[in-house]
């Protein structure tokens, strides 16, 4: 959340800059030009630059997975098997989820195809960490999670290879 209000402040800035020099050439235009057409202009300008800023935000509000839940902390959740069990247990349809657990699952299947593109730089490292810790210690976890959310095993071979490049040995 953090980072989407850092783009629409400079979101912000940009239009309140974009709209100080379209007031200054105005008021160097009015002096030549009739004061309707003036106001004519402007109001149709104005149209325009409102549209395109709500277009931004739109776009800026879209690119990337809330950072609410940046702060979890995974190596409690990797080391506390009763923890762990009811995140997988949410993931996989077996159980209820908590507010973090649901917000997971609800973008999970996105960011395995996407390779997390739209996920913050926490999510991005707690991602590989979390599928580096169920491939090391919870190998039967791992497989249950490939086997719902990549029968193909498209992606799988990457994060496998992967861990494989960090000195993991993945057991057949």
């Amino acid at each position: 959340m953090v980072l989407l209000w850092d783009k629409l402040d400079v979101l912000s800035t940009a239009a309140s800059t974009i709209y100080s020099a379209i007031s200054l050439r105005w008021n160097h235009n009015s002096q030549t030009a009739t004061g309707d057409y003036c106001s004519e202009t402007k109001r149709e300008t104005m149209k325009y630059l409102l549209v395109l800023c709500c277009i931004a935000v739109a776009v800026v509000a879209e690119d990337k997975y809330t950072d609410k839940y940046d702060n979890l902390d995974l190596d409690e959740i990797l080391q506390n098997k009763r923890l762990l069990d009811a995140y997988v247990n949410c993931i996989m349809d077996h159980g209820k989820c908590t507010a973090e657990g649901k917000e997971l699952k609800d973008h999970l299947q996105e960011a395995i195809e996407t390779g997390c593109a739209k996920c913050t730089e926490n999510q991005e490292k707690g991602s590989y960490k979390v599928i580096e810790h169920l491939i090391k210690n919870e190998i039967k976890i791992w497989r249950e999670l490939t086997a719902k959310f990549d029968p193909k095993g498209t992606y799988r071979k990457k994060y496998e290879d992967r861990a494989r490049a960090a000195g993991i040995e993945i057991p057949e």
